[in-house]
């Protein structure tokens, strides 16, 4: 019976489910002799700038997250100032996964943002083809770190600020000139927790990096 049971396994297609279930599933997933093209994209920027957020808004699968609760131990080393309500904080990653144009398929690694977890870094970027830096206008300096890494790196990278309600908009330019980079870095304006900006903020990396490195 487990040779009969074999048999059929391997005779079975992998268009072989459910109708329903199969209106949800990529070209990739149905076809075996069309290969997704994976990407990796890292996103990165100060503490509670909104990383995990953005993962957890576009991932479509259950995201990966490495949250620890927020402890006294942290006092005088996380500002707190402008995030009062933040009661985690990543330690290691956050990991997610979306498809775009059917069988793109892009692979969130979101970096810790405490100086104390840069070690890290070298081996989440590996391999990476751009990288997200979150900004908060109500503290620029805290990207600075990850805009020299990249910047040093020759990594692709657009900046995104990640709009939080009760504060100031500006501007793209004046982000720009706030941060001084360059004309050819896309400044973005988002809201992580709506998955389309979110998603709009990908493409941008994404075509940015296609600019950058053709190849």
């Amino acid at each position: 019976m487990d040779s009969a049971v074999s048999d059929v396994s391997r005779d079975v297609s992998p268009l072989a489910v459910d109708p329903e279930q199969q209106e949800d599933l990529r070209a990739w997933e149905t076809d075996r002799t069309r290969p997704p093209i994976a990407t990796k994209i890292v996103v990165a920027g100060g503490f509670g700038v909104g990383k995990t957020t953005l993962v957890s808004a576009v991932s479509e699968i259950k995201p990966l997250q490495t949250e620890a609760m927020m402890t006294a131990a942290s006092e005088g080393t996380d500002d707190l100032t402008e995030t009062p309500d933040k009661l985690t904080t990543t330690v290691a990653m956050d990991f997610g996964r979306i498809t775009l144009d059917n069988d793109l398929v892009l692979y969130l690694f979101g970096t810790p943002g405490q100086q104390r977890f840069w070690f890290m870094w070298d081996d989440l970027v590996r391999g990476a083809i751009g990288a997200i830096v979150l900004a908060d206008t109500r503290r620029l300096e805290d990207c600075f770190p990850a805009l020299d890494y990249f910047e040093s790196s020759g990594m692709p990278y657009v900046v995104a600020v990640n709009h939080f309600d009760g504060t100031e908009r500006f501007e793209p330019e004046d982000v720009r000139d706030a941060l001084t980079i360059s004309e050819d870095i896309p400044v973005m304006i988002m809201d992580a927790r709506r998955r389309m900006s979110a998603v709009e903020t990908l493409l941008a990396l994404v075509g940015h990096a296609l600019d950058v490195t053709p190849e």
